[in-house]
């Protein structure tokens, strides 16, 4: 992209700030989201994020790369590989931005190692809901900002450039895929490899899972490898996640492992006919993606698609639930059960996750990124489903409400990018409260941008 390019980016990103009427919130005027809440419409002009959709410059000495908060993470990948680098965590999707990632969360199958998107960042650049632009770091003058940044989801401001960290990677990733048939043994198995970082002496660099019933589950544990040998193609006729179920053993290039779950949105291509055989073979591969299952996504969503094709067949209009949640390790299985009981959807996703250790300097080392609680030296475990159920009369938002109780009882935390139930009052307890307060009142106090549990909640 480069410095001039950037600044110009910068420019146009301000001038569009100003262009705002005062009364007006300040929103995104992004045509795309990976966000699955439904919001009201924005009236008035949104902030212009065109010019900052670049990586700035790469440090392939220092390992370290500068990026504009609304670079892809297609993008920034074919920028950093040609390195031999790859960012820390790389969330699954081509189209998630490093911006919203770390507002968000992101996550991935290097997480039971490397943490969150956010734990890689070294300094980034804020557009506040006062129209200045500061850079946070994690001890300098706006730390409060740093650490409070990961899940506002914009509420406090948007990223406009991230410093951060990024990993060396060879150019192949070696995968074995290990069956289960209880729950409770991959739980102990899964335990066991993010505290030894190996599986039967071989070391485990990534590590996620797929269940697709009580007695069959898989954890694929990757390797990185610079031996060379033949690789599987996923982004053709053969479906990645099938092949989860016929493989042991499996190799990568390290890009297509980055994105082996786009190509189908994990599973979900398949609500669109893409996994039917008669129908993928003469599907454009430049479709094959998520970003095209996204503008079908907002085509059902803006007509009603799905519901209307239901009410054709006498059935209920459906229910999303499409979220991603975590609980402690240890209460993996019993959430599992209960899920597996009472909610009819599957395959399931798994990514085990832990904070970084040692926490950035000035952390708080009880509760470092306080708008998302989540306790240094636990292990957690996300579980990924992403579907819809038939509606409960009279009780909108019924199985997740469900989903969002049975977490809260087993210690666990909900993220933000998909509906929400909860009350006032359980919301602050869970994502910040008083914290996330001052911080609204010290960045945004004209309250220029939403606040966290209208956008999140209300979807306002």
């Amino acid at each position: 992209m480069g410095a001039r390019a950037f600044d110009q980016g910068v420019s146009t990103l301000l001038e569009s700030y100003r262009a705002i009427p005062p009364e007006a919130t300040v929103r995104l005027a992004k045509k795309t989201s990976n966000l699955f809440r439904k919001r009201a419409a924005n009236p008035h002009p949104g902030l212009d994020v065109s010019g900052l959709d670049r990586v700035i410059s790469v440090d392939p000495d220092a390992r370290t790369a500068d990026v504009a908060g609304m670079c892809t993470y297609e993008n920034l990948v074919a920028a950093t590989l040609p390195y031999g680098l790859a960012p820390t965590v790389v969330p699954q999707l081509k189209t998630i931005t490093l911006g919203g990632a770390v507002t968000g969360l992101g996550i991935e199958s290097t997480s039971f190692r490397n943490g969150l998107p956010h734990e890689a960042v070294r300094e980034i650049d804020i557009l506040t809901g006062s129209g200045e632009i500061i850079t946070a770091t994690p001890e300098g003058e706006h730390s409060d900002l740093f650490f409070g940044f990961p899940n506002s989801y914009g509420t406090l401001g948007y990223s406009v450039r991230l410093k951060i960290e990024l990993e060396q990677v060879p150019p192949y990733v070696e995968l074995r895929h290990i069956r289960f048939r209880s729950l409770a043994e991959l739980q102990s198995t899964m335990e066991a490899i993010v505290t030894d970082r190996s599986f039967d002496g071989q070391p485990v660099d990534y590590l996620d899972g797929v269940v697709f019933s009580a007695d069959e589950s898989y954890l694929t544990l990757g390797r990185q490898t610079a031996e060379t040998g033949p690789t599987s193609d996923y982004t053709g006729m053969d479906i990645y996640y099938r092949s989860i179920q016929h493989k042991q053993n499996d190799r990568l290039t390290i890009g297509d492992y980055l994105w082996r779950w786009d190509t189908d949105w994990f599973w979900c291509s398949r609500a669109f006919g893409a996994q039917n055989p008669r129908i993928r073979r003469f599907w454009p591969k430049r479709y094959l993606r998520s970003s095209f299952y996204w503008k079908l996504i907002a085509l059902d969503q803006r007509y009603d698609i799905g519901d209307r094709l239901n009410a054709r067949k006498g059935e209920p209009p459906g229910e999303r639930v499409v979220q991603d949640i975590e609980v402690p390790i240890e209460n993996t299985t019993a959430y599992l059960e209960w899920f597996l009981q009472n909610i009819p959807i599957e395959p399931i996703w798994l990514c085990p996750l832990r904070l970084r250790d040692p926490a950035l300097p000035g952390a708080d080392p009880a509760r470092p990124w306080p708008l998302y609680p989540l306790e240094p030296h636990r292990t957690y475990v996300n579980v990924g489903f992403w579907s819809a159920v038939p509606v409960t009369p009279g009780d909108p938002g019924h199985t997740n409400k469900m989903i969002e109780a049975k977490v809260a009882e087993l210690d666990g935390h909900k993220s933000l990018y998909s509906e929400s139930f909860y009350s006032p009052e359980d919301f602050d307890e869970l994502y910040g409260g008083e914290h996330y307060r001052l911080l609204k009142k010290r960045y945004d106090p004209r309250g220029r941008l939403l606040d966290l549990y209208a956008k999140a909640v209300k979807r306002q």
